[in-house]
């Protein structure tokens, strides 16, 4: 077991960061504005912004109180998901991304060399059949698991992993237990090196054994199982974790995604690679290069929601195409909307819809089983995908009810209603929205 160590950041090509905050009121006065207190300074802000009382002590909410994060040309900005108000600002230079942690206050932040903890500020204590939420001031702490080229986070059975790109260094943790961030350091970590570096992605399992792909620099072309070993019934696992089985059948690995009740898949370029009952199999795409790079999976649906590339050379595909595979009946089933997307277009809704922010504008929601439209919900402006895939596009995300979609153009950000299917709440945000994700509080 072990843990990376809590340091504070100081990486040469990043300057120091700073908060600028609107902190949060108690969840009544969210809904009506907040009037500045005596002795305390309201933060100004774009339009649409609340005037907070500025605070680093925990205010006790009468709800848990859900927070959006976005990623902009140096920094992030931290919204209130409910009302899209303005809550804080965070400088940071470089080229950030964005990911929930899983404990449902942090973020974590892949920056230079590390997953830095980003804490948006919203928690909830749990006390047998009822809870206690807060709010505080947003914070980037000084906590960072350490990588190099820190890419793709995977948060499954109360697991986070984080896989290093430059490294091959696997790193997990109970999701929970980043909220005991204290002085000790970040939570205890059980880390797997991969044999080569690669552009990796790594699953852990409900019984701790571990789905990771396994490539080099060149190529990704497998998946495999590795043991967990036990100890007293803590986890202990290290670079000796043994393969216990191995799928070949997947090239150009990219990407994962569960569906239902535990079922992972990963993206290949002839189709998707299925992990379930223990054993791999095989959903070949009808076209000899058919790939599937980016999913959407949901607990709700067996169907997994990818997108559909077919030419091998492109410098920048523009599909408008996309694939919905069922992993019981392993079958696949390609949609074509009649408009492209891009790679952060793709969502699910509360009850398993297949989600899809089209260049034409609208919101495509899909029933993932037999691909039939349900409604067509208009949203931004029409746009077209960036040929750099680092450059801001509308981004779709989904909480429950409510799918937000970013609009770079205007610096604007969307509220749907999914039941409704109506736009119902847009706000101007300080800066140009690239990623976007949040935390339920």
């Amino acid at each position: 077991m072990n843990a990376s160590i809590a340091r504070p950041f100081t990486h040469p090509f990043t300057r120091p960061h700073t908060v600028r905050v609107v902190a949060a009121c108690g969840a009544a006065l969210l809904l009506s504005g907040c009037a500045g207190s005596p002795g305390h300074e309201a933060a100004d802000g774009p339009a649409g912004t609340s005037q907070n009382v500025e605070t680093a002590e925990p205010a006790e909410l009468r709800a848990p109180k859900p927070r959006l994060t976005y990623s902009y040309a140096g920094g992030i900005g931290v919204l209130d998901a409910g009302t899209l108000e303005h809550v804080a600002d965070v400088e940071l230079d470089g080229y950030n991304r964005i990911s929930p942690a899983g404990d449902g206050r942090h973020v974590l932040v892949a920056a230079d060399d590390s997953f830095r903890v980003l804490d948006a500020g919203v928690w909830t204590d749990r006390h047998g059949d009822h809870g206690h939420s807060y709010a505080v001031r947003p914070t980037l702490t000084d906590y960072a698991f350490e990588a190099s080229k820190p890419g793709h986070v995977v948060r499954h059975a109360g697991r986070t992993v984080l896989f290093s790109d430059g490294s091959g260094k696997v790193e997990s943790f109970e999701s929970a237990t980043l909220n005991e961030l204290s002085a000790d350091g970040l939570p205890e970590t059980v880390t797997y090196t991969a044999p080569e570096a690669h552009h990796g992605v790594a699953v852990e399992l409900e019984d701790g054994k571990l789905l990771v792909t396994v490539g080099d620099e060149d190529a990704r072309n497998a998946v495999a199982l590795l043991r967990e070993t036990t100890d007293s019934g803590r986890r202990e696992a290290g670079p000796d974790r043994k393969e216990i089985l191995r799928s070949q059948n997947c090239p150009g690995v990219h990407g994962e995604a569960v569906a239902g009740e535990g079922t992972v898949i990963f993206g290949c370029e002839d189709g998707m690679l299925v992990f379930k009952d223990g054993r791999f199999s095989k959903i070949f795409s009808p076209d000899a290069y058919g790939r599937i790079g980016n999913q959407a999976g949901s607990p709700a649906s067996p169907v997994v929601l990818g997108d559909y590339k077919v030419d091998k050379d492109a410098v920048l595909e523009r599909p408008t195409r996309i694939s919905l595979v069922n992993t019981e009946t392993k079958a696949m089933k390609l949609v074509d909307l009649g408009t492209s997307y891009s790679f952060r277009s793709l969502g699910r809704g509360p009850a398993g819809e297949a989600l899809v922010l089209g260049t034409d504008g609208a919101l495509h929601v899909l029933n993932p089983v037999t691909g039939a439209a349900v409604s067509t919900i208009p949203v931004v402006a029409a746009w077209q995908e960036p040929e750099a895939w680092q450059d801001p596009r509308p981004t779709l995300y989904v909480v429950g009810f409510t799918a937000y979609v970013t609009e770079p153009a205007t610096r604007k950000l969307h509220a749907v209603d999914l039941k409704t299917g109506k736009t119902v709440r847009t706000a101007m945000v300080a800066h140009t929205p690239d990623e976007l994700t949040g935390v339920t509080g």
